[in-house]
């Protein structure tokens, strides 16, 4: 597999209070992981996208390319219940130098072996630009099922540019579509208009992309949010979540590249997650652009880490 490294198993520590009960376990007892790259039936394939060079193309700020193993620590720690056992760390995908192609190609690799293996895969990001390998290893794997990508998340992320960044993976992953001859099923919820160009909008109409404003999310969850999930829920038969942690608010998460003013707060945030994790066609999330450069305090991994949590004790 290229590009790929096996996970480290000196990042899995915690707290050991086995002696209390059988059951009295913590992640970093019950994960596995993988010395090699070998996906096998079933399991949830936790991969790392170790990789911010789309970041540093769309001039944002660096540093994301750690994310993977901060949240690892983070959530080492924490209690192991339902679902959890299933979680194999299957390592990491690195570019090497600024070599973001080849990267991208390499995760859409990976995750296809493992989705056609009938694992589902949680990735840990890196910059949003590991939307495209991952939407296009789903997409790979299920040439003619109906995929929906659900992106929760500040911007639209559908910026024309002369070279793929963290701003492009939602058109690359449109013009795959259309190479693909299948629908570009889009719904990107938590936009902040004031972080997207009237152009980016245009282009959103274009492609008909279902978004929901952040405004709307705050002031009409029951009206507008909850509908929307059912309707992607019914309309597909698989589903990709993406989740850019800048979708939260600056209190709640300031070490990404873009930190938002207003957000979605992670309350909220669960109360979209949920319902997708439990209909049975959820097949891939990743959680994008967590930065531990910025994050002096801890709290961002922690926020990051128990999102990959709740997602893994509720998938169905």
């Amino acid at each position: 597999m290229n590009l790929w490294h096996p996970g480290d198993p000196l990042l899995w520590q915690g707290r050991d209070d086995s002696a209390e009960a059988d059951n009295a376990l913590r992640l970093f007892q019950t994960v596995c992981v993988s010395p090699h790259f070998a996906p096998h039936a079933q399991g949830i394939a936790l991969l790392g996208f170790a990789c911010d060079e789309g970041v540093r193309r769309n001039q944002g700020r660096t540093g994301a390319a750690d994310g993977p193993q901060a949240i690892r620590q983070a959530l080492a720690n924490m209690a192991s219940h339902t679902g959890h056992k299933r979680l194999v760390d299957m390592g990491n995908i690195r570019p090497e130098g600024q070599d973001l192609t080849a990267a991208q190609q390499a995760l859409r690799e990976a995750v296809r072996a493992c989705q056609q293996k009938k694992m589902r895969t949680l990735v840990l990001g890196g910059g949003h630009e590991t939307a495209f390998g991952h939407g296009a290893g789903v997409l790979d794997a299920f040439p003619v099922e109906k995929v929906a990508i659900i992106n929760l998340d500040a911007h639209l992320d559908l910026r024309r540019a002369r070279e793929a960044s963290s701003g492009t993976p939602f058109r690359q992953l449109a013009e795959l579509c259309d190479a693909q001859q299948r629908d570009f099923r889009y719904c990107c919820i938590g936009v902040s208009r004031a972080a997207n160009t009237m152009a980016l909008w245009d282009e959103a109409a274009a492609r008909q992309v279902r978004v929901i404003e952040d405004l709307a999310v705050l002031n009409d969850f029951n009206g507008q949010v909850l509908p929307e999930i059912a309707r992607q829920i019914a309309g597909a038969d698989r589903i990709y979540l993406t989740l850019d942690l800048d979708v939260l608010p600056a209190h709640e998460m300031a070490a990404v590249s873009a930190p938002a003013a207003l957000g979605i707060p992670l309350a909220q945030l669960m109360r979209i997650i949920e319902p997708l994790c439990r209909s049975g066609k959820l097949q891939a999330v990743d959680l994008v652009e967590f930065n531990p450069r910025f994050d002096s305090q801890g709290m961002g991994a922690k926020v990051a880490a128990r999102l990959a949590w709740q997602i893994a004790h509720w998938w169905q």
